[in-house]
């Protein structure tokens, strides 16, 4: 089993750590109501850094990420992220994804854990122009923050 860069972090302070798509994940600290009740009311912060990471660049990346995902990457601007996924062909889906564009031709695409490889084979069968790709999922990590939107006015 994988463990990622903060699963000692999580162990010592207590975490109720399972196994989730191959890796040694933290499912709980305080319990489902307390965590609930932290994220409705402030903030929390989850490890999924288990999750794929892919790194494709070149003047033909997005023409890859638009042939293989069913939204449209082009609207994308730097910096900003769109929910996707990878049709089959078939009438179903490989996966769902996010779609990060980072630079002008640098794209950053986030997988589930348990597809990784499967992913990575799909969108790698359809690389027919050369889109330089990197599978990163190894070594990033990645923490989901959610809770309370604090809006502040004048």
């Amino acid at each position: 089993m994988k463990n990622t860069a903060l699963t000692q972090k999580h162990i010592e302070l207590g975490a109720k750590m399972v196994p989730f798509a191959g890796y040694n994940m933290p499912v709980q600290y305080e319990g489902v109501n307390a965590e609930h009740e932290t994220v409705r009311n402030g903030v929390g912060v989850f490890d999924v850094s288990h999750m794929g990471e892919f790194l494709l660049t070149g003047p033909k990346a997005l023409d890859l990420i638009q042939r293989v995902t069913t939204n449209d990457a082009s609207t994308l601007t730097i910096g900003r992220a769109q929910y996707s996924c990878l049709p089959n062909g078939k009438g179903g889906i490989v996966d769902d994804l996010i779609v990060y564009r980072m630079k002008e031709e640098q794209y950053l695409l986030v997988v589930n854990a348990s597809n990784i490889e499967k992913d990575w084979d799909w969108i790698s069968s359809h690389n027919t122009e050369g889109v330089e790709m990197r599978n990163l999922s190894d070594d990033y990590s990645l923490l989901a923050i959610q809770g309370l939107r604090i809006v502040t006015g004048k």
